[in-house]
């Protein structure tokens, strides 16, 4: 997921109309709460099989249950609160009977490394054609309707109607360095096997997003199995490049119709309606000899992708006396990081004949980088600030040091440019130095910028290659630029789906009742009825780019709970 921080927000915007609170389900956290205490490891048969035990316990009869119960296994017409009672009682259904089955069925998609390899088109990588595989068999075995479209949407169906919900999540997840995956005491992982370590199961996928696709499928399969009367149809589309080019479901929308209603569970709770536009300033140096005197920089690390803050930066260096570098530079480091806000490290060793320069910060989505210690930042402005004191042959990754330093430097807001604006609703233009990539030909290094209203695109473009071109030709530096801007999404939020939509989350996970924007670009940036629902929440660091990804099994289990009850909801409304 293109994923950011959620802002929980009062949607003060103009035009945007109160509404009246619709029926709600009478049923509070704390008593679904003991509801699950109570069924847990029970294995009821069936939802009725379910309500049946419900009804005979104290809980039916102290949570003013009875009468609800009774008029639903009667098979007795029901109030709307009554109706969304059932509802809430069947994702509460869902969670009890089948959270181990979800659990491991999310063991085998992580398992698979679904990631971007160069060379390699993704419908044609063979991990790809084997996470199909499973997720169809797992579809059919539900009794699902599979579709595989050229291997870059799968296609899972449940109902009819002319109406169509789509439900969107993704196969693919960002690259990983696998010596960056252990946890404080020293634990390694396997970023592709599901390790739960306390409540937190960690792996790639777990969070972003191959957790939706389970619980998406598991909500489908609880409304077939329940014969739920659905008024319209849905339709779960996984995508497989929501990573990377992002042309998997654009190929898959030229061939098919679009939903009417489109819900991406790659973002956050309760409802996101607005995400800011996500955009590229891809600066490219070419490969120079060295000149002059000092050590040499020859090779340098940072994020795997555009969207991603790595744990750390590594640097090579060339010298006539490694150790004597190698100790110049720890000094540079320690003095660095006491002037530098002391929540990162610069450590150097000498590898034979090199030393490697390596500066661990906190990895984050490139979209909340907020919530980490940029290395890729510190790291370049670092190279660029040691002068006289540990001297170096100026070459293309002194260029890139210098540009980074003088332009963005380790603010994440683009003030040192002077580009940067925010919204009062959607928040601040973010800058972050994300990705490094090193070949024959030279040094590329991006900026991940992600974009609120309040700014014409054109504008902001012309901003930068202004203040770049600038810069260029003041430092005498040769780098070509590469601009990639995408517009904010906003959306007026009405109709009953949103609001019913409003309900279950907030309902459900003690939220405020009020919408949310969020950083992070969806599937659904660009399609009719988009909004995020789920599966983060606010206020908690996203780990889905970060090393030692995870997802606690609580959380898990409210997803399993809330996208089956938003399904039952939505599918039996009579109008959305």
């Amino acid at each position: 997921m293109t994923f950011a921080k959620i802002f929980a927000t009062s949607l003060l915007v103009t035009g945007v109309s109160m509404f009246s609170i619709p029926a709600q389900a009478n049923l509070t956290q704390q008593q679904s709460a003991a509801i699950i205490k109570t069924f847990d490891g029970s294995d009821p048969v069936d939802f009725k099989h379910f309500l049946g035990n419900l009804k005979g316990s104290d809980l039916a009869k102290a949570d003013n249950l009875t009468a609800t119960l009774d008029a639903y296994l009667a098979g007795k017409p029901l109030a709307a609160e009554q109706q969304n009672e059932i509802n809430r009682l069947l994702g509460l259904y869902t969670r009890i009977k089948y959270a181990k089955a979800a659990t491991e069925n999310l063991r085998e998609l992580v398992a698979i490394p679904t990631f971007s390899v160069d060379g390699v088109p993704q419908h044609e990588n063979p991990e790809f054609l084997k996470i199909a595989d499973k997720i169809k068999a797992l579809a059919e075995s539900f009794g699902l309707a599979f579709r595989n479209v050229d291997n870059r949407v799968y296609e899972i169906s449940l109902g009819e109607g002319k109406e169509v919900v789509g439900i969107h999540a993704h196969a693919d997840v960002v690259p990983v360095n696998p010596d960056n995956w252990k946890l404080a005491d020293g634990t390694r992982l396997d970023p592709f096997k599901v390790t739960l370590v306390g409540d937190r199961m960690y792996g790639r996928g777990t969070e972003d997003d191959k957790n939706g696709i389970i619980v998406a499928m598991y909500a489908l399969k609880v409304a077939k199995d329940e014969k739920l009367p659905l008024a319209r149809q849905f339709k779960l589309l996984i995508d497989t490049t929501e990573e990377t080019s992002g042309d998997a479901i654009p190929y898959y929308f030229e061939r098919n119709p679009t939903p009417d209603y489109n819900l991406a569970l790659d973002g956050g709770y309760p409802v996101v309606i607005a995400e800011k536009g996500y955009g590229t300033v891809m600066a490219s140096f070419s490969k120079r000899p060295a000149t002059g005197q000092g050590a040499e920089i020859v090779n340098l690390t940072g994020g795997l992708a555009t969207n991603q803050i790595p744990t750390t930066s590594v640097a090579t260096l060339v010298a006539d006396n490694p150790a004597e570098l190698a100790k110049h530079l720890e000094k540079a480091g320690a003095d660095y990081v006491k002037r530098n806000g002391k929540d990162f490290s610069i450590d150097a060793k000498v590898d034979g004949k090199n030393v490697l320069l390596t500066v661990t910060g906190v990895s984050a989505h490139s979209s909340e980088p907020e919530s980490g210690v940029n290395p890729v930042a510190r790291m370049l402005d670092f190279l660029n600030g040691l002068g006289q004191q540990v001297p170096l042959k100026h070459n293309h990754f002194t260029d890139a040091a210098r540009y980074a330093a003088d332009n963005w430097g380790l603010d994440y807001l683009g003030k040192k440019l002077g580009i940067g604006f925010e919204d009062s609703f959607m928040g601040p233009l973010t800058t972050s130095l994300t990705f490094v990539g090193v070949d024959a030909k030279g040094l590329k290094l991006a900026v991940n910028l992600r974009i609120p209203k309040g700014k014409p695109l054109a504008t902001l473009k012309d901003q930068l290659a202004d203040k770049l071109g600038k810069w260029t030709r003041q430092s005498h530096t040769s780098v070509a630029f590469d601009y990639s801007l995408d517009e904010p999404m906003f959306r007026n939020p009405e109709g009953e789906w949103v609001k019913a939509l409003l309900d279950v989350a907030s309902e459900n996970l003690g939220m405020k009742h009020e919408f949310g924007t969020s950083a992070g670009a969806t599937s659904v940036h660009d399609l009719p009825n988009g909004v995020q629902f789920g599966l983060a929440m606010p206020d908690v660091k996203y780990t889905g780019h970060n090393d030692n990804e995870f997802k606690t099994v609580e959380q898990f289990m409210l997803d399993l709970q809330v996208v089956s009850e938003m399904v039952a909801r939505i599918g039996q409304m009579p109008k959305l």
